[in-house]
């Protein structure tokens, strides 16, 4: 499994490169002018680009975050980790709402040299508790984050995805990460004052990172500014601040 050190603020910073080809991802790559360590591939790009982008960006130097939110029988998902692992990513997201078999499945897919850590994603950013009610979970999404962390963390599995907002409370349920806590990556970063988009859930970096995250997945308020490499180094500045001042 890989190891990640936070040695500086772009190892805690991963840019979300969704786009529809690989052509217009490596194209913002290129504007970043080496500013990111880490890249997240989702599915749009993932299937249109599939393992050759992620060769590519190794090559190039970069670490890859493969988000696929894998969500299947626990031998199907067990394959897909093999399969990821081979293709050289460094962190794969599965499904924590797959169940504890599913987890322990992909846990043990995992156990071996050069795989992906795995990172359970909890409740998406773009939910809240209607949402959550709407599909017969009447808990509030903070008290479905935490079944699910510690599900996941039972099952072998040490990274979760949960928003800002649940990040004091793995921390105090699970531990600090220095001490055999967990991983936690943070989506749903927004700049102060800037749009919400579709996300529900939402914090500044500085916030993000002071109240315990690992790492931050930033996409539009970088790939749709004016300008990438300043958008980025923003953030990085919140992460320094938040780290050190």
């Amino acid at each position: 499994m890989h190891a990640l050190e936070y040695r500086e603020p772009k190892d805690r910073l991963a840019v979300a490169l969704d786009f529809p080809s690989a052509e217009a991802a490596l194209a913002l790559v290129d504007r970043l002018e080496g500013r990111c360590r880490w890249f997240k591939v989702g599915m749009e790009l993932y299937y249109a680009a599939c393992n050759s982008l992620i060769e590519t960006l190794r090559t190039r130097g970069y670490d890859v975050f493969l988000d696929l939110k894998l969500h299947d029988i626990p031998n199907t998902v067990a394959g897909a980790v093999r399969s990821v692992t081979n293709a050289g990513a460094g962190l794969l997201t599965i499904h924590a709402g797959g169940g504890s078999a599913m987890l322990a499945a992909a846990a043990q897919a995992a156990d071996v040299p050069g795989a992906p850590r795995l990172l359970a994603v909890t409740v998406l950013t773009s939910m809240d508790a209607a949402e959550l009610a709407g599909v017969g979970i009447k808990v509030t999404p903070a008290q479905q984050v935490l079944q699910l962390a510690k599900l996941a963390q039972n099952a072998g599995i040490h990274g979760m995805v949960c928003s800002a907002e649940e990040v004091n409370l793995l921390r105090t349920e699970l531990g600090p990460e220095i001490s055999a806590g967990p991983m936690l990556v943070v989506p749903g970063i927004r700049p102060a004052g800037s749009a919400h988009g579709d996300q529900k859930r939402v914090a500044t970096a500085a916030e993000a990172i002071a109240r315990g995250a690992s790492m931050l997945v930033v996409g539009r308020p970088i790939r749709q500014a004016a300008d990438p490499a300043s958008a980025a180094r923003a953030i990085l500045a919140e992460i320094q601040s938040a780290d050190y001042g």
